[in-house]
């Protein structure tokens, strides 16, 4: 055989296992909606937070997701801006231990009785337990970055007066996938 017909073949064996693969992946897609926002949108009101010079209603979004990747025991959401003028970014959200069979948070869910049972929050950079919306200093548009992380385990050991740092980690370290929905705001 010809070595040019050995790369062909290898070739078209690649593309073939390619595009199966994007078919499987395609196929079980774990995404993220929700009816309070779009990709790329802006915040309204309600996701803007109530201080810090601010006047939203710092409001809980609606989220929905689906396609969990099997082994998923467990989710975590979180809400997180990466251009905060801080060095290490702002969580305004950390949900953990949302039972498996959960697949959705319903609008102004935190810190009320609409919360999946068993499901814990988390403070946020503001310092309070639970959603804390939008204030980015004026002028400059803000990525917020709303993450739904199916994990391999059914629930987070994680002190009460957990940081946001270490969350994040025990996340990272047992997420199977993540789904995200990036939105915007500025002032």
């Amino acid at each position: 055989m010809s070595s040019a017909f050995i790369n062909v073949r290898s070739i078209l064996i690649g593309l073939t296992l390619l595009g199966s693969s994007a078919a499987q992946a395609e196929a079980q897609e774990f995404r993220v909606t929700s009816t309070s926002m779009s990709e790329g949108g802006r915040l309204s009101s309600a996701q803007i937070f109530k201080g810090f010079g601010c006047d939203g209603g710092n409001t809980s979004p609606q989220l929905s997701w689906s396609g969990a990747p099997a082994g998923t025991k467990s989710f975590a959401v979180t809400a997180y801006d990466p251009d905060a003028p801080t060095g290490s970014g702002w969580w305004h959200w950390n949900i953990v231990n949302i039972p498996v069979g959960e697949t959705r948070l319903a609008a102004s869910a935190s810190g009320t009785e609409a919360l999946p049972k068993g499901a814990v929050e988390l403070k946020n950079d503001y310092g309070s337990v639970g959603f804390g919306g939008a204030c980015p200093p004026s002028g400059v548009v803000h990525r917020y970055i709303f993450s739904v992380h199916a994990l391999n385990v059914e629930a987070l050991d994680l002190p009460k007066d957990a940081s946001n740092a270490l969350a994040g980690f025990m996340i990272g370290s047992t997420t199977i996938a993540t789904a995200r929905l990036t939105a915007v705001y500025n002032r």
